[in-house]
């Protein structure tokens, strides 16, 4: 529980803030929320990625607000009872507003009963949260088909380019490939950023929030995760690795992770459900500028990073991406509205040490879900053969999802 006047302080605090801050460069996501609808405004994704300028861009299209920021630490001690309190505040100090705006909701459980409350009054909410399946959980019970869910990634590659004002280029990619999106790191470009948010995802996201005991070997896990991304991995091999009592313990820690954004898994793609569960996954972590600040092996590793950060931009357009294998293997295919649709290839480099490997495993997938055209991204060659398009990967990173 906050006392009135303490929570008053803390909401002119924070405005006063709020007018301090840049909005920063408009973000791609902007231009795909629904700001016409009656539906609260679901923002997710991992910490430190822009979730609070994202808000500031919005709250510049409504003259009139009210905000909060549930992760300020000055308000660590914010219940559940305590939004009426702040309601309060907010029409006795700002007159009576529409908007609302909540940052990190996540933080207070049983927040979705006052969002419900004012939703049923009418008003238009805006909320931001670092953790998917507390969001979801929550959305579900109380807010089902209220609500529209938009998730945030650190910078793309175009929108680095926008925030320092340099166009495309390979030099600039390969730079991206290196440095990654997190807005901050790209501002001061000092690795222990990159290494803070880690830390603060494994202890705050991870750890604390669902009452784990063993908190090396959740960071330890990751970590592995993350210098071993685009390989396959099963659950059982973890936990042989681990010393793990069960695959259970495994199988949560590899959802906490995907939860906070930290890690995506994507399955081998099989008509069976049953097999696609039991089969390997292949693992991607959420920034590549978060690997190489994180893992001291992995740098050079230029091919796993470029496919990495080719997964990043399917996922920021589609939730369906599975890999493909069976005699070959095909690194990306994508599935929307029930069929596989695309085909995609990554190749740091073709050469005739891996051509044949390559052009097999796409040629394999197109022939089995009956696609026209197929793509292979590599670093800068450029050169179609059949119905097969080599492209540069940074010239298709230059199309805005």
């Amino acid at each position: 529980m906050i006392l009135k006047d303490k929570l008053r302080e803390i909401v002119k605090l924070q405005r006063e803030e709020l007018k301090r801050q840049n909005t920063g460069i408009p973000r791609e996501l902007i231009k795909k929320i629904d700001f016409n609808s009656s539906h609260a405004i679901i923002i997710s994704g991992i910490r430190r990625c822009g979730k609070s300028t994202l808000l500031r861009q919005i709250m510049k299209k409504t003259s009139k607000f009210y905000y909060f920021n549930l992760e300020d630490s000055r308000a660590n001690d914010f219940e559940l009872a305590d939004f009426e309190k702040l309601n309060k505040i907010f029409k006795e100090d700002y007159g009576e507003q529409k908007n609302y705006f909540f940052d990190e909701i996540q933080n207070v459980p049983g927040w979705e009963k006052f969002i419900r409350r004012l939703q049923d009054n009418g008003k238009k909410v805006f909320i931001t949260g670092s953790n998917a399946s507390l969001l979801s959980k929550e959305l579900g019970t109380r807010l089902t088909g209220r609500h529209l869910t938009y998730e945030l990634f650190p910078f793309s590659f175009i929108e680095s380019l926008e925030l320092k004002k340099e166009n495309p280029s390979l030099e600039k990619f390969q730079d991206y490939l290196n440095k990654g999106g997190f807005p901050e790191y790209l501002k001061y470009e000092n690795n222990e950023i990159l290494q803070q948010v880690f830390k603060d995802i494994i202890i705050r996201d991870i750890v604390a929030r669902y009452g784990l005991r063993s908190t090396n070997v959740v960071k330890e896990l990751a970590l592995y995760l993350i210098t071993n991304t685009s390989k396959e991995f099963t659950h059982n091999q973890l936990r042989k690795i681990f010393e793990v009592g069960s695959t259970n313990t495994i199988t949560s820690y590899i959802s906490y992770y995907e939860e906070s954004y930290l890690l995506f898994t994507i399955p081998q793609f099989n008509y069976s459900y049953k097999k696609q569960l039991v089969n390997a996954k292949k693992i991607y972590a959420i920034d590549t500028g978060l690997i190489k600040a994180n893992t001291a092996s992995f740098s050079e590793d230029k091919g796993r990073i470029l496919e990495n950060s080719v997964f990043l931009k399917l996922r920021r357009k589609y939730k369906e991406i599975y890999y493909f294998k069976e005699k070959y293997e095909c690194d990306f295919v994508i599935k929307e509205k029930g069929e596989i649709t695309q085909a995609y290839q990554v190749c740091y480099e073709l050469n005739e040490h891996n051509q044949n490997r390559e052009i097999n495993g796409l040629k394999e997938a197109m022939k089995k879900f009956k696609l026209k055209k197929g793509i292979i991204l590599t670093l800068e060659q450029k050169d179609e053969f059949e119905n097969i398009s080599v492209i540069p990967a940074y010239e298709w990173m230059k199309n805005k999802q």
